[in-house]
């Protein structure tokens, strides 16, 4: 049986640039390194958050390259496959070099507004296309359709590598109407910060976080606090943290996490257009959270 190795805090790793645009691979390879130390259960590459939509294919197949081989075996790896043809992301998935990846990170069809039997075989075409574990990814905020409880958990019976759903409709009802039913060897993983914490308490997993970028050590200790039951303690944590959940998506995401990492000294706070750095309003206010917190790196 295909087991889900995508458990407790994951992060949605950003792509840092350089004032040229360029993409900062050795500041890339000293975030990989600043998770891995501060005790992060597994990374997600190439997703939203990695603003993987204007990375060329060369800069992806470098990004994947540097990183399978500098993470080494340490945590897993769950890598973003997905798009609005579904033929093209069979093709991907059966003709590019997956060595070192433990799974695939697949977004629902966007922009095209399929049926709820359109996101079934569209998935069952994925599923059929991969011996590697697959989790589905409903965010309809981006995507303008949201995947029903209904059609993940028939996913979920059908198909063993299906092996977990990245949530993020912000439907806690949906949300739980799914962990109540669905079978013992599927999982949901919040795709929201802001929100992991009461989903853990229904019986999430873990989370793909963006803000554990620049608080993977923080963060992980209210994951696992909570994985363990010691609600009162991630309570705690959770609302220490809940102005920042916000400001981090004001201005888009990832804007505001990598204002936050800029000022942390971490990276340079640059993006691809059509996104732009958060306003200077943002920025004051993520710092000064940051210096009450007393946020050390």
């Amino acid at each position: 049986m295909v087991q889900n190795k995508f458990k407790g805090l994951g992060i949605a790793l950003i792509t840092p640039f350089k004032s040229d645009g360029s993409i900062d691979y050795d500041a890339l390879l000293r975030l990989v390194e600043y998770q891995i130390r501060n005790g992060v259960d597994f990374l997600c590459i190439m997703g939203t958050t990695a603003e993987t939509p204007c990375l060329t294919a060369d800069e992806k197949k470098k990004i994947k390259e540097l990183i399978v081989d500098r993470v080494a075996g340490r945590v897993p790896l769950l890598m973003g496959c997905g798009g609005n043809n579904t033929a093209a992301v069979v093709s991907d998935l059966k003709n590019s070099d997956w060595r070192g990846i433990d799974g695939v990170l697949s977004v629902c069809p966007y922009y095209n507004k399929p049926s709820q039997e359109g996101l079934y075989q569209h998935y069952k075409a994925l599923a059929e296309a991969t011996p590697l574990p697959i989790v589905l990814y409903n965010v309809p905020g981006r995507t303008g359709v949201n995947m029903t409880a209904e059609t993940t958990l028939r996913l979920a019976r059908d198909f063993e590598n299906i092996v977990a759903i990245k949530e993020a409709s912000g439907n806690i009802t949906q949300m739980d109407d799914i962990i109540k039913n669905k079978p013992a060897n599927f999982d949901v993983i919040s795709g929201d910060d802001g929100i992991t914490f009461p989903l853990i308490t229904l019986g999430a997993v873990g989370v793909i976080s963006v803000i554990g970028n620049a608080l993977p050590a923080e963060f992980s200790r209210m994951v696992r606090l909570a994985l363990h039951g010691d609600y009162e303690s991630a309570r705690t944590i959770h609302h220490k943290f809940a102005e920042l959940f916000k400001l981090l998506f004001v201005d888009g995401n990832p804007a505001g996490v990598k204002a936050m990492l800029n000022a942390m000294g971490m990276i340079e706070n640059q993006l691809r257009l059509p996104l732009v750095p958060t306003r200077l309003t943002t920025m004051e206010k993520i710092s000064a959270i940051l210096k009450e917190l007393d946020i050390k790196i």
